[in-house]
């Protein structure tokens, strides 16, 4: 497992941007997929976001994809995600999440991951 550390969460406008970061300390992310989710109450851990252990392969929900940008920097240990053309629905707890080499399908299951942020708030008003 690795520590993970989310944080850029903030309040925006509809039509705003953010760029959440996802750092982790001690053990490096390489060979790590990480993912983006997200939480409102009463619904279900979402799938947002995932950037394979190669760096070379991204999926997004539909619900995001062409709005937002999932990037890694290895050497920095960081994954982001940049946010654009944000909608009010948007709006919920952000984490990112971590596992050693997975690719394909099981990468928009939360379950399929073994190490978590603690979050951080995203809140878009109209």
């Amino acid at each position: 497992q690795v520590h993970l550390v989310e944080s850029g969460g903030g309040s925006v406008q509809t039509g705003g941007s953010l760029r959440l970061s996802c750092t982790t300390s001690g053990r490096p992310f390489s060979g790590h997929t990480v993912g983006w989710f997200r939480h409102t109450p009463g619904k279900e851990r979402e799938f947002v976001a995932a950037i394979y252990w190669t760096g070379t392969t991204s999926d997004y929900a539909d619900s995001v994809k062409g709005r937002f940008t999932i990037s890694r920097d290895n050497a920095k240990n960081t994954v982001y995600l940049q946010m654009n053309s944000l909608k009010p629905e948007d709006t919920a707890v952000y984490y990112c999440a971590a596992r050693l080499g997975a690719v394909g399908a099981v990468v928009r299951y939360p379950g399929n991951y073994n190490s978590w942020g603690l979050g951080t708030q995203v809140t878009v008003s109209s």
